[in-house]
């Protein structure tokens, strides 16, 4: 067997092995996971449903901005913050119905029982928490008009993938397998 055929064999076998233990880890993150709620934040009526999607904010993605350094990056327009700061992870504070409430920055301190981090990031001077958008079945946007809020698992690490959304009350909205 000519080298280039082997080349080409063994890449795609290492290509193969790679995409499918990235979803071997997805599949046990999602059965695995810890469920944790985050409350979402109001968005413009008109901005919500676009399309086949709904643009998704989060009320923690608020505090946690509130809670990261800034600079002033133009004297001249001091109401112009920069964040400081890049990826973290937040502490948040579970209550019984595991909705996800904002504690601290994380900065190795000890963790309460009912305590947890979420990893997020900084992008475009902008928090995000996993996803900015869910995406849906084009027609079924009136189903999610409710969403209250978005359903998570959690890992070890605080890294989050969004499952489903749930209203006011935590019924579920639409859901991936659990």
């Amino acid at each position: 067997m000519p080298l280039n055929v082997k080349v080409t064999l063994v890449t795609l076998v290492v290509a193969l092995l790679v995409v499918n233990i990235s979803i071997y880890d997805k599949e046990q993150h999602l059965a695995h996971g810890q469920v944790v709620y985050l409350e979402l934040a109001p968005v413009d009526p008109r901005s919500l449903m676009q399309g086949d999607y709904m643009a998704l904010r989060f009320q923690l993605q608020q505090k946690v901005y509130q809670a990261l350094p800034k600079t002033v990056p133009d004297e001249s327009r001091p109401w112009r913050q920069a964040i400081t700061v890049a990826d973290g992870l937040a502490v948040v504070k579970l209550d019984e119905r595991k909705v996800a409430t904002f504690e601290a920055l994380y900065e190795d301190q000890p963790l309460a029982e009912n305590e947890l981090l979420l990893q997020y990031r900084v992008r475009h001077g902008r928090i995000k928490f996993a996803t900015n958008a869910f995406y849906f079945q084009e027609g079924h946007a009136g189903l999610y008009q409710d969403a209250r809020y978005g359903r998570f698992r959690v890992d070890e690490q605080g890294e989050l993938l969004l499952v489903g959304l749930n209203d006011e009350a935590l019924n579920v909205l639409t859901s991936l397998p659990d």
